[in-house]
């Protein structure tokens, strides 16, 4: 079981970090990833990062604004949004799989989203 958090209100320019919680599994086991999904837009990659979490990938538009990272001790995931746009705003998912995909149908585990807001 996947729980997203840290979602919330903020305005462009500003930070938030989202964490995801993963229960009853290892989390070490999974490449973990981040989505978000836009009103009337079709789920899309953020980022995702490898099992040992030496290695990550980004979607373009966030680069150098997000950072993906992982605590395989606390079976967490993080996702550091810095200097957010109002293109940002969309609900985040984090999922697990086994798959290095930036595709949704590859990623075997879903949390339920939690909502990031970022106003003008």
């Amino acid at each position: 079981q996947l729980q997203a958090s840290g979602g919330g209100l903020v305005q462009a320019g500003g930070s938030l970090r989202l964490s995801c919680t993963v229960s009853g599994r290892t989390s070490s086991s999974y490449i973990m990833g981040w989505f978000r999904q836009a009103p009337g837009k079709e789920r899309a990659f953020v980022a995702r990062i490898n099992k040992s979490g030496d290695m990550t990938r980004y979607v373009d538009p966030v680069k150098g604004r997000f950072t993906i990272s992982r605590d395989n001790a606390k079976n967490m995931v993080y996702l550091q949004m810095n200097s957010l746009k109002p293109e940002d705003t969309a609900v985040y998912f984090c999922t697990a799989g086994s798959k290095w995909s930036t595709r949704p149908d590859e990623y075997a585990y879903w949390g339920q989203g939690t909502l990031v807001t970022v106003s003008s």
